[in-house]
């Protein structure tokens, strides 16, 4: 008989925490929250710094206010708006911001900005309240928030950055960059290095410019000529994004990725792509002739839910692929994507 694992090192401190749960009534995903009062218990017990406890309480608190209030709208699609907070309202990036806010909220989508003035006013505009998120960040020189949202429950507000970021990210289907300073290139990099390290499921992410505006062309030269040029990033890795300077097209870069793909999903070292339609024999004789030029080898085959997806009952009635991929390379992922959205 295999032993219990101590959560704590202790069983009768295990078994207070259960006593805990089940006087607060939790039935489901009793193992992670275990977990959770666990290590809170097994900080009192390292002795922990009062500064790293500070730290563990805000992550928690914060974190459990963004959960709540995206909740309700768990099954809306959503696009984070990422620019910047010194962008004036009548600045056209500003208006190309609200247009596109605008073009995506008629398509069903929400938006999510960080809350703050400039492009992400411009977000929360274009969206309206109703079909707006805010994930704001106090700091002593910028405590504005946008007037589109305020005294909104679907307004978040954060203390650090990376919590704000997993806020932005996590519930979003698509992404758009507007010109910005030091911290929207520190968004857009992180975006593109989630993307093209896998942690983070492939989805459309969109840089958007005004009509004759230089920024992501000249930040997409350097990014050909000195990282892919000296090696640092892969062969493909463009793919992960797109540069425009037109709403429309921008609006359909967001929506077209989801046209046939729907998801994704790891089961142990081999990929099942969730489709939102069947394809034709064709279109998957096309796709296996990609994957051949992409990797070389493996398989791309029809597949019925694996056993562990019925297990979870997870989107068990989508018809679904299943392909063998070089886990190195997801810039040729959403290529492969790109192919299967095509239209017929």
């Amino acid at each position: 008989m295999a032993r219990r694992r101590l959560r704590t090192g202790d069983a009768e401190l295990d078994a207070l925490i259960a006593d805990l749960l089940d006087k607060v009534g939790v039935d489901e995903d009793r193992d992670l929250l275990l977990d959770i009062l666990a290590s809170a218990v097994r900080l009192a017990g390292d002795e922990a710094d009062r500064l790293d406890l500070k730290i563990v309480r805000a992550v928690l608190r914060e974190m459990r206010a963004a959960f709540a209030a995206f909740a309700p709208y768990k099954d809306e699609p959503k696009v984070t708006i990422f620019g910047s907070a010194r962008t004036m309202a009548e600045d056209p990036l500003y208006v190309q911001t609200r247009d596109l806010a605008k073009a995506m909220a008629d398509e069903g989508w929400m938006a999510v900005t960080g809350a703050g003035p400039g492009i992400m006013a411009a977000g929360l505009e274009g969206a309206g309240r109703d079909m707006s998120f805010g994930v704001t960040i106090r700091l002593p020189f910028e405590e504005t928030v946008s007037e589109f949202i305020a005294g909104d429950p679907k307004l978040v507000s954060m203390k650090y950055f990376f919590t704000r970021k997993v806020a932005l990210v996590k519930e979003s289907a698509g992404f758009v960059c507007m010109p910005g300073g030091f911290g929207t290139l520190d968004e857009t990099f992180e975006l593109l290095t989630l993307l093209q390290t896998g942690k983070m499921a492939p989805v459309p992410m969109v840089l958007v410019d005004v009509p004759g505006g230089t920024y992501w062309a000249h930040w997409d030269r350097f990014v050909h000529s000195e990282l892919m040029t000296r090696g640092l990033i892969s062969e493909g890795d463009d793919c992960l994004y797109r540069v425009t300077d037109e709403v429309a097209e921008a609006r359909a870069e967001l929506i077209d990725f989801y046209r046939v793909y729907h998801s994704i999903r790891w089961v142990k070292n081999r990929l099942v792509i969730r489709l939102r339609q069947e394809i034709s024999d064709a279109r998957l004789e096309e796709l296996r002739a990609l994957h051949d030029e992409l990797w070389g080898e493996g398989v791309i085959e029809r597949t019925q839910p694996l056993p562990e997806e019925v297990a979870d009952d997870d989107h068990l009635d989508l018809p679904r692929l299943l392909l063998d991929v070089d886990l190195r390379h997801y810039g040729y992922l959403r290529r492969l994507i790109d192919a299967l959205n095509a239209p017929d």
